[in-house]
């Protein structure tokens, strides 16, 4: 028996069709977008690139002349011309351009090569500082020689009871080690910002105050990027990730 005062019972509703069909469209979505995002931006940079390197490429080699020579067409008012649009040409046209201007640079002619127009650069105001900034980004980036972040770690910043995720670089050498008033040695720990890990602060920390972490630099940065939403191991967070 109920009384006046008694709460009535709470029932679940079950989802109507238009919740239902949200979700489904969201789940989707999420499935999708990633996906299509990354083919359209490869798409896209391929055809960034056709269209720079192409207009180097005599125009009889390109792909539509030189197949419609193959197959016998002499002209493209020919009712036989076969029209079409490769993608991807520009693209190989400069991967071998690149590997051949390497191959040639790291021969003794080719080191002198680029010696003596880097002289002429170096003469040049404005352009030697172009080229130097550009010449600096590039070796940082496509150096493969040591220049990678180490490990994950964990760093109290930017006050003790603070915690902050860095990537140890390496161990401070030279001037920095030998002026630092530590008893020990000094990390170079480079701190990232949130979203955009590529900017950040360069710390050189006391190697005890150094926590490292058994996650990869991978699943460190992808952290940061998502502000603390993505963790290794989204089962449990506080357990290491699996191996």
């Amino acid at each position: 028996m109920t009384t006046p005062f008694d709460e009535e019972p709470h029932h679940r509703q079950r989802p109507g069709w238009i919740a239902s069909f949200r979700a489904s469209f969201l789940t989707g979505l999420v499935v999708i977008a990633p996906v299509g995002l990354t083919v359209w931006l490869i798409w896209s940079v391929i055809g960034w690139v056709d269209g720079v390197v192409l207009p180097f490429v005599p125009d009889s080699y390109h792909p539509e002349p030189l197949l419609n020579r193959l197959l016998g067409n002499e002209s493209p008012l020919d009712p036989d011309w076969i029209r079409v649009n490769v993608r991807g040409v520009g693209v190989i046209v400069f991967f071998l351009f690149t590997l051949a201007v390497g191959w040639v640079a790291k021969g003794i002619i080719g080191r002198s090569m680029v010696r003596f127009a880097e002289s002429l650069v170096e003469r040049v105001p404005v352009v030697r500082t172009i080229y130097s900034g550009v010449k600096q980004i590039a070796e940082t980036v496509f150096n493969q020689e040591d220049r990678s972040f180490e490990k994950a770690c964990l760093v109290q910043y930017p006050r003790k009871g603070i915690w902050a995720i860095g990537f140890i670089s390496t161990t401070a050498r030279g001037e920095i080690s030998k002026r630092a008033e530590t008893s020990g040695r000094l990390m170079s720990v480079f701190l990232p910002t949130t979203p955009n890990p590529t900017s950040g602060f360069l710390l050189f920390v006391p190697e005890e105050d150094v926590i490292e972490l058994e996650m990869s630099v991978e699943q460190a940065a992808k952290l940061v990027i998502s502000a603390g939403l993505v963790y290794p191991n989204g089962q449990d967070p506080t357990r290491p990730p699996k191996t």
